[in-house]
């Protein structure tokens, strides 16, 4: 499933402000300019980054990746998405 570019970034402000933090909180781990040209899309962070990232906000990683994921952030499509891969984690069991 190809992500658009900017889906993480989207994801990102979306909890970011969900949590009422400015950008300048991701200042031990990215410079708020990161953060920025994240948020626009313009960049994509590495899993470490984002590791960093999700610790700030106080989430999972895999949180933010879901968000990502969710174009609507409704319960149901998050509840399909993580559905879908608890099957194929445990498809890989078989």
């Amino acid at each position: 499933m190809k992500q658009p570019a900017s889906s993480f970034g989207r994801a990102l402000r979306y909890a970011r402000r969900a949590r009422g933090l400015p950008q300048e909180e991701f200042d031990a781990v990215s410079s708020r300019t990161y953060i920025s040209t994240i948020e626009r899309g313009l960049k994509q962070p590495t899993i470490a980054k984002v590791d960093a990232l999700a610790g700030v906000l106080g989430l999972h990683p895999l949180t933010l990746l879901a968000l990502s994921y969710c174009s609507r952030h409704s319960p149901l499509e998050i509840r399909r998405l993580l559905d879908q891969v608890r099957a194929e984690i445990e498809g890989l069991d078989r």
